[in-house]
């Protein structure tokens, strides 16, 4: 057992690991601005000339500076490897110079319209919005592994950095749902509630046949953990643009990842119900849709849906076209997949050429798949599970941030198993822990982000009324 099992909280692990850095003497390297991981001079100067330019007071002169440019790895200040020397955060070079950006956007916004118009304020953050990005995050296909991602998206929320753009495939895109429908406060309430978890293990093991999951029992576990809302109602009523990822159960049919935008009527349970639809286990799903008057209709009603992950369990460029995302944040528990991963920011020998092997895997996939599928085409079902396998293979499952669970919980004869209240809250601290190590990389990498969405939001509402 890990020793963040030890800790009830992230206050309580953040206590321990400054206190291991102290006592190892990482805390001297944090201290310390020189690293061959990034270049500390311009970071250094950067700091130095912005906290020079906030303490003059002119406002323009700040603007004029802002408008240079920045960006979220300016000269590898971004790197992954940057916080793998401490138990907690990085150079305080990089942290201070973060909060000085911020504390410079706070600036801006806040100072008086007579300096600074409206007009110009709002310019100036929606163009640090699309050359700076946002961050997304992706919760993957996961099986009986779920409940991981629920622990994920507590401990993020907790701290304020669950992103306002999430993805979620399969088990994934319940969790997606889960957050994407409830404003921080109210899920936060619901996440720390026996309510919750016994949602999560609503079946009687007594009326069981069988201890695997039941299509009923996915839907009934749907109906008590998400409300019956449109995509467009869920980000009226939360800000977050929650995207679930569906394949066609045709052969010549393209994928979707269902959203706000794309599919603003279309209903969150049922795209859900899809998205989990693993084909031969469960039967595929036709997606309802609500009318301007509430009435509920068939989207699409000529075409079903099964598993997102078979095609898109991490949609990342589907939103980055979207919602400019450039930096995204995985929750990565595919049993397909996660005994494969390595860690693509480490540094070890066996990670990088197992990232060189699974690089040439996906281009050997992509250039036989073509090939392969006109044999099978007309073929059933072997025309399904070719695209299928293929999707799968082809496909990339790591991100900026990778967040996986250890491997003693990584069992594929459970992959469908029905969890104990025990097991549930099991994986659900799992992936608590297993993100409060990444909680200040989280924390740094997206700060400035968040402070332009912020202030973004605050302008809006301000012009609204005079519009």
């Amino acid at each position: 057992m890990g020793a963040a099992a030890r800790f009830e909280n992230y206050d309580q692990w953040k206590t321990f690991a400054l206190n291991k850095d102290r006592l190892s003497g990482a805390e001297n390297w944090r201290t310390r601005d020189e690293s061959t991981l990034y270049d500390y001079r311009v970071i250094r100067r950067r700091y130095d000339e912005l906290a020079e330019v906030r303490a003059s007071g002119d406002s323009q002169r700040l603007l004029f500076y802002m408008h240079e440019g920045f960006h979220g790895n300016m000269a590898g200040m971004g790197s992954p490897a940057l916080y793998t020397r401490t138990k907690f955060g990085t150079k305080n070079l990089i942290t201070q110079y973060i909060n000085e950006m911020v504390l410079a956007l706070q600036d801006l916004e806040s100072v008086s319209d007579d300096e600074i118009s409206l007009k110009e304020k709002f310019t100036f953050f929606k163009r640090a919005s699309e050359c700076f990005g946002r961050t997304g995050l992706m919760l993957s296909g996961a099986g009986s592994l779920g409940p991981f991602h629920i622990g994920v998206v507590k401990a993020l929320n907790e701290q304020g950095l669950l992103p306002d753009i999430i993805s979620g495939a399969s088990a994934g895109s319940i969790c997606a749902a889960v957050a994407g429908t409830r404003p921080d406060a109210s899920l936060e309430r619901m996440l720390n509630t026996d309510e919750f978890v016994k949602s999560m293990t609503s079946v009687d093991g007594q009326k069981r046949s069988s201890n695997r999951v039941q299509r009923q029992d996915v839907v009934e576990m749907l109906e008590a953990m998400i409300p019956d809302m449109t995509f467009e109602e869920a980000y009226e009523e939360t800000g977050r643009y929650i995207n679930v990822s569906v394949a066609p159960a045709a052969v010549n049919q393209r994928a979707r990842v269902l959203n706000a935008i794309i599919s603003p009527n279309a209903c969150i349970r049922e795209a859900v119900l899809a998205s989990c639809a693993i084909p031969g286990v469960f039967p595929a799903v036709t997606l309802a849709a609500k009318t301007r008057t509430g009435e509920r209709k068939p989207y699409i009603a000529t075409r079903k849906w099964v598993d997102g992950s078979i095609t898109h369990d991490m949609p990342a460029r589907r939103l980055t076209r979207l919602y400019g995302v450039n930096h995204f944040i995985s929750s990565q528990t595919n049993p397909f997949v996660l005994w494969t991963q390595q860690d693509p920011n480490s540094t070890s020998l066996f990670a990088q050429l197992s990232s060189v092997y699974q690089s040439a895997m996906r281009d050997w996939s992509k250039a036989v798949y073509p090939f392969t599928m006109n044999l099978v085409r007309n073929v059933y079902p072997a025309n399904i599970m070719t695209r299928m396998w293929f999707g799968l293979l082809t496909q990339s499952y790591t991100a900026d941030i990778n967040i996986s669970p250890t491997q003693r919980f990584v069992n594929p004869a459970k992959l469908l198993s029905v969890l104990t209240p025990q097991e549930t809250l099991e994986l659900i601290r799992a992936g608590e822990e297993a993100t409060w190590p990444k909680i200040e990389m989280i924390r740094n990498c997206t700060a400035v982000s968040r402070q332009i969405d912020a202030a973004l939001k605050g302008i809006e509402e301000s012009i609204a009324p005079a519009s």
